[in-house]
């Protein structure tokens, strides 16, 4: 598995994303044992950063994630946990009770990365980054940083935070370079921040083209993983990909050991 590291910290390639592990934006407990069963196959192909949220099945995803990691054995220090508030829990009291409420549904001391989910028209970051800084200082939380910021929002945060900005979480895919185009890409590459590609195979429904196909073919690979193995091979960038099946989530993870030519990354880009 390829690696990335920022700031003394050092994170794989490819981590396993759980939008819609425990259900959507409220849970499902009927696909509990589904959920499980995903997530304890990703840690046993060796999937070590997993991506979950309050918003997540309103907070189930977290309970599940929690859950598979003690059954699995693995120390908590060899596991990186990544989660978010919500927006609508962006007020300073509201941020500490969120992140008391994450931590007591994934039964852990502390979180490893936390996020700002989304932006919040009318928030009061500097009230947000006053309790973030705090759950830092107290050992609640490791690391801080954002999602889907535009660069204002992104250099604000900056501003605010006491530590580095570890990551701005986006959508990042072939078809989808909104990021690019905004200039946040860019700007995190040349300021040591990670951009975390959050549907980067396009839930599922990526769209083939000849040149995926060919360059796929290659590689005896499948075009989901050509495009996984663009975009972590570009620098400062890190993928959170989500599976239910255990091929799909093996490959995905695999992907990160594709080695692409400078050629088949500007096809790629061009395409």
């Amino acid at each position: 598995m390829q690696l990335e590291t920022i700031h003394n910290l050092t994170l794989p390639k490819i981590g396993f994303g759980t939008w819609r592990i425990g259900g959507g934006s409220s849970p499902n407990r009927l696909i509990d044992s589904k959920s499980l069963k995903a997530l304890r196959t990703a840690l046993e192909v060796g999937y070590t950063h997993f991506d979950t949220a309050e918003m997540y099945a309103n907070g189930h995803s977290e309970d599940l994630v929690g859950q598979a990691v003690r059954e699995s054995g693995k120390r908590r220090e060899d596991v990186f946990i990544t989660s978010k508030v919500t927006p609508s829990h962006l007020r300073y009291d509201d941020v500490l009770k969120a992140c008391e409420n994450s931590l007591r549904r994934l039964q852990m001391e502390y979180i490893d990365l936390y996020l700002i989910h989304w932006p919040s028209a009318g928030a009061k970051y500097e009230d947000t980054f006053r309790a973030l800084n705090k759950l830092v200082r107290d050992g609640k939380v490791k690391n801080l940083g954002v999602s889907n910021f535009d660069l204002p929002l992104l250099k604000k945060a900056q501003s605010l935070s006491e530590t580095p900005i570890i990551t701005n979480q986006v959508p990042f895919s072939l078809s989808d370079r909104s990021y690019v185009k905004n200039g946040v890409l860019e700007y995190c590459q040349q300021n040591d921040i990670l951009l975390t590609a959050y549907s980067p195979v396009d839930e599922g429904s990526l769209r083939s083209n000849k040149t995926l196909e060919g360059i796929a073919k290659a590689h005896n690979a499948t075009i989901y993983q050509i495009v996984l193995a663009w975009i972590v091979a570009l620098p400062r960038v890190i993928a959170i990909p989500m599976s239910f099946n255990p091929d799909h989530i093996r490959e995905n993870f695999e992907a990160a050991d594709i080695r692409l030519s400078a050629g088949e990354m500007e096809q790629l880009t061009n395409s």
